[in-house]
């Protein structure tokens, strides 16, 4: 690899936002084997946030938190008993959880805990709906980015482990703020940009490999706004 230690150790937001440029490849790269992949994760990283922000409250139907769930599945471990009993939940029951989930924001724990009341939503699932709605505030859980942050592994899918992953990510945030003129950096950017990097990492992407002698000529009018037994829960 160019960058020594991996993305996570860097601190220059200049080589970030060349990440955050290679994420559509790395998706179109990943999606090869999993077609459905590349349509869901367009609809969950830009429809989903724009439904869910042009609510007068913010929540998720039922018929999004089934489709957010058949996004995670398909972006990591396959386990269709989850997709079978997340439908389960009632439209009521939803609409009430998220939305008392994002009220509680930006009590991170509170806000799990309440999404964790619907069937098949642990802390990795109610990240992923926290990361949709309110991007300022969380992070999604993925595998890959908790095993490319030192400390993080093995990797737990407890709420305690979401909060030391979280921590993390959101002070790797404020680093890139502060070294950042445009100060556009989430923690949900930053998890996307990891995880387009352990991706591209794991897949041997050229364009990843040859990020070390873009570095230096790369200026800083980059913008971060375009990317391209009882069940176990997540």
């Amino acid at each position: 690899m160019a960058l020594e230690g991996g993305l996570y150790s860097c601190g220059d937001p200049a080589y970030w936002r060349a990440v955050w440029d290679l994420y559509q490849d790395v998706l179109d790269a990943k999606g090869i084997k999993q077609r459905k992949l590349i349509a869901l994760d367009k609809w969950y990283q830009e429809e989903l946030p724009i439904a869910v922000g042009q609510r007068e409250e913010k929540y998720l139907t039922q018929e999004e938190l089934v489709k957010l769930m058949e996004w995670k599945l398909c972006r990591g471990k396959f386990r269709p008993r989850l997709q079978q009993l997340v439908a389960t939940n009632s439209r009521e029951m939803v609409e009430a959880c998220t939305k008392k989930a994002y009220q509680l924001l930006p009590d991170i724990p509170a806000a799990v805990q309440e999404l964790s009341k619907l069937k098949a939503v642990g802390p990795a699932t109610a990240s992923a709906i926290l990361a949709a709605g309110a991007p300022e505030a969380a992070a999604f859980m993925a595998d890959e980015v908790m095993e490319s942050i030192p400390g993080l592994s093995p990797v737990q899918y407890t709420l305690k482990h979401y909060l030391l992953y979280l921590d993390r990510i959101q002070s790797c945030a404020t680093k890139l703020n502060k070294a950042d003129t445009e100060k556009k950096w989430t923690p949900h950017c930053v998890e996307r940009c990891l995880w387009a990097w352990a991706i591209a990492d794991k897949l041997q992407l050229p364009s990843l490999q040859t990020l070390g002698l873009q570095k230096a000529s790369m200026g800083s009018d980059g913008d971060v706004d375009r990317p391209r037994k009882k069940q176990k829960t997540e």
